[in-house]
């Protein structure tokens, strides 16, 4: 690690930048096993705050493991890896204003409390999909279940690695019972009543 850095301090406040954007920063990170609708919910929470006028980015882990993470596998190390460089964009994103929106199993209870750590409280916003494993896998919408249950795909989570459900996450959704917009309007409803909109619609 390199030790001859120093930080530069920023003349315009990350809170600066949010006013400019009626909103506070904020990250509202979906957990839940693969099928469960994390990137669609939160694909279209990014298109109901887009449509409202206010500002976001939407971080995705196929997506991002398309670039940042390209160099990473499927390993305990590589997982932990991935979340880390996610988590640390997700905070530039936030400085630069943005309500950040990502989509990652994120399986391990440990990740997502190292992610929380690099946020001001109440910034970090746990959004647990709950969806039921049998939901999700008669879903199997890219067919990884099916591989894992026949043996080709190792360590997949839910199957044959383990996944970490979140104890106390700020919001949980069921996708089995709610519908994508039922979910959509609890998630404005809640940022709403923590006062992170600040928009007059």
């Amino acid at each position: 690690m390199a030790t001859n850095i120093v930080w530069h301090d920023h003349k315009v406040a990350r809170s600066e930048r949010a006013a400019n954007k009626f909103q506070k920063p904020c990250l509202l990170w979906f957990t839940g096993l693969s099928g469960s609708g994390k990137s669609t919910v939160a694909n279209a929470l990014d298109v109901a705050l887009h449509q409202r006028g206010y500002h976001t980015f939407l971080l995705d882990g196929d997506n991002v493991r398309h670039g940042l993470c390209k160099d990473l596998g499927f390993c305990s190390e590589d997982r932990v890896e991935n979340i880390r460089r996610i988590g640390e964009v997700s905070k530039l994103f936030a400085d630069a204003g943005l309500i950040v929106i990502s989509a990652f199993i994120s399986p391990f209870a440990s990740d997502r409390e190292l992610v929380r750590e690099l946020f001001p409280s109440g910034e970090f916003i746990e959004v647990f999909i709950e969806t039921p494993l049998a939901t999700c896998e008669a879903r199997d919408p890219k067919g990884l279940y099916q591989k894992a249950r026949a043996g080709h795909l190792r360590d997949f989570t839910g199957i044959d690695s383990p996944y970490e459900a979140p104890a106390n996450p700020e919001l949980r959704l069921d996708t089995s019972v709610l519908s994508v917009d039922e979910c959509v309007h609890r998630l404005i409803d809640y940022l709403t009543e923590r006062a992170l909109l600040t928009r007059s619609n």
